[in-house]
């Protein structure tokens, strides 16, 4: 680039893989506390292309802890607002935006690119399965975020291979009991939190969606408590693993 945007990247790693983080192409899902972190950290660093998939629009009860969450964007597309963000990090960051609900029949039309790494941060059992079994089978490079909300420690993220999970959080036992039934036990990398959850308030929503192609979906969801650190340093963490898994295999 034409600029000094990534200098400050090149003292640390160099002009050679500073080029090649250009070539990268990640697809993050779900743009929320820890995607959009994790989201943002990987654009400042030069990727140079992302596919972004969310269909949420941003609310006030995002502002806490959510990177593009304000009251100026309230009532806005995740995705519209990343997009605009993006651009004015790296103007020449090429996007793919896919504003939709992700489940399971989407599969080819959101995977007919090639993928260096996906970074999933979907907050839906359902979906979050489908996406890791996918990645899983079709031998797609994925980091997980499992359960960053009723949580107040960051200093208790751990990021560690499935298989090394011993959190005893009832969300994580059940993503982990879905992915085993699947087949999934091992050689995935995952953030997870050691602290026990803690809400002063059981809260369930059923939530109504309406996909693109005119599909209704019904979630049934219990709200997490959500505080601001911990759903972001999970997304950077991810971000974390995805530049030093590549400037590993790159020096070597």
């Amino acid at each position: 680039m034409n600029n000094d945007t990534f200098d400050r990247n090149i003292m640390y790693w160099g002009k050679d893989f500073q080029e090649f983080l250009k070539s990268l192409n990640i697809a993050v899902f779900g743009l929320g506390g820890v995607g959009g972190y994790a989201l943002e950290a990987l654009c400042r660093a030069g990727v140079g292309s992302f596919c972004i998939v969310d269909f949420d629009v941003v609310s006030k009860s995002n502002i806490n802890r959510q990177i593009i969450a304000l009251n100026s964007t309230v009532g806005y597309k995740k995705t519209e607002v990343f997009a605009k963000r993006l651009k004015d990090i790296n103007p020449f960051v090429n996007l793919k935006i896919v504003d939709d609900f992700y489940d399971e029949e989407y599969g080819e039309k959101i995977f007919d690119g090639n993928f260096d790494f996906i970074v999933d941060a979907i907050d839906t059992l359902r979906a979050k399965i489908a996406l890791l079994k996918y990645c899983y089978y079709h031998d797609i490079k994925v980091i997980t975020s499992f359960g960053a909300g009723n949580r107040l420690d960051a200093s208790r993220l751990r990021l560690s291979d499935i298989s090394e999970i011993t959190s005893k959080c009832s969300f994580v036992k059940n993503v982990l009991l879905r992915l085993k039934k699947e087949g999934i036990e091992e050689n995935l990398p995952v953030v997870w939190s050691d602290e026990s959850p803690k809400s002063l308030q059981k809260v369930k929503n059923i939530e109504k969606i309406t996909k693109k192609n005119g599909e209704q979906i019904e979630l049934t969801k219990f709200t997490p408590a959500s505080t601001p650190v911990v759903p972001a340093m999970s997304g950077l963490l991810c971000a974390n693993y995805i530049l030093n898994y590549f400037y590993k295999n790159f020096k070597n």
